[in-house]
């Protein structure tokens, strides 16, 4: 067997004589296993979070950086010229894929979250919007400028840039605070169990000091610690994991009109992500119980 799995198998299955150093129940059991399944749970929330604020980023860059709009602005009688002449020049412009003149039904859909559904668009001195898709290479943003300034001077077009990197910013931001508070959860779960484990070792210090009198190594005795620590940080992450994706999973599908906030969950493959979060935790609370025990036996006389 591979050396690796055979030590990973002699820990899980543990010592029995050691095993009797730390206490099975008590304040310290119920504080591990409280304290994983608490933090856990909050970092399943961390985990969609940073995810779905990543898939927000990745779609308003792809989704912004190919749409432009063109607003025209002009007296009753000419809009429909200089709409025309937008699209001609839009039609011979390179890097422009599609190009269309938004109708009034389609207008008045956008301006109805804002002023409600009985706008009425026909009486109102209401610009004419036109929606430009571009290619993979884009197109010349200034140069069109010129053109249509040239051929219709009330078309003024939005590239939305100045819409598009401030709302890719802040959702890159809301991601990095996603992974932050995993990192801030981790910590804390590590000064839980590093308290809960120095409770231990100070209320078994007559246990500890008969198995030296014995003979056992504190190694020995620190693998006893170890060993419990982090069975009770794997079940409480468990738990923990299992809710928050119980809970992430009773939350609403993502709507078009909900946007960002009925997005918040797990897709395809990122529901492999929270099963890590249970491993994770039983790695710092080996490590920390493990810095705990052997800087406390240490000091023991």
């Amino acid at each position: 067997m591979n050396p690796v799995l055979t030590r990973i198998s002699e820990f899980l299955v543990g010592d029995t004589q050691a095993d009797r150093v730390v206490p099975p129940t008590g304040f310290t059991a119920s504080l591990t296993l409280f304290s994983a399944a608490a933090m856990a749970f909050l970092a399943v929330f961390a985990l969609a979070l940073s995810l779905a604020a990543g898939r927000l980023a990745d779609r308003w860059g792809s989704e912004l950086a190919r749409s432009s709009t063109i607003r025209i602005s002009a007296p009753e009688g000419q809009l429909a010229a200089q709409t025309e002449a937008a699209l001609k020049v839009l039609e011979t412009t390179k890097g422009v894929d599609t190009a269309r003149a938004l109708t009034s039904e389609e207008q008045q859909a956008l301006l109805e979250p804002w002023f409600g559904p009985d706008l009425p668009v026909d009486t109102l001195p209401i610009p004419q919007l036109i929606e430009v898709i571009e290619t993979e290479d884009g197109y010349d943003a200034d140069g069109l400028r010129l053109r249509l300034a040239a051929e219709a001077p009330g078309a003024v077009l939005d590239d939305h840039t100045r819409w598009r990197r401030p709302l890719v910013r802040a959702a890159s931001r809301l991601r990095m605070l996603g992974w932050a508070s995993i990192l801030l959860i981790g910590a804390a779960t590590a000064a839980m169990i590093t308290l809960a484990a120095n409770a231990a070792l100070a209320a078994n210090t007559q246990v500890i000091s008969v198995l030296r009198l014995v003979g056992a190594r504190d190694s020995y005795i620190a693998q006893a610690f170890e060993r419990r620590f982090t069975l009770r940080a794997l079940t409480g992450a468990g738990i923990g994991m299992v809710l928050g994706a119980v809970a992430i999973m009773l939350l609403p599908s993502a709507q078009p009109e909900g946007g960002f906030l009925t997005g918040l969950g797990f897709r395809g493959w990122h529901w492999l992500w929270p099963l890590t979060i249970p491993i994770l935790a039983g790695v710092v609370a080996f490590a920390a119980t493990r810095a705990a025990a052997r800087k406390t036996l240490r000091n023991l006389p």
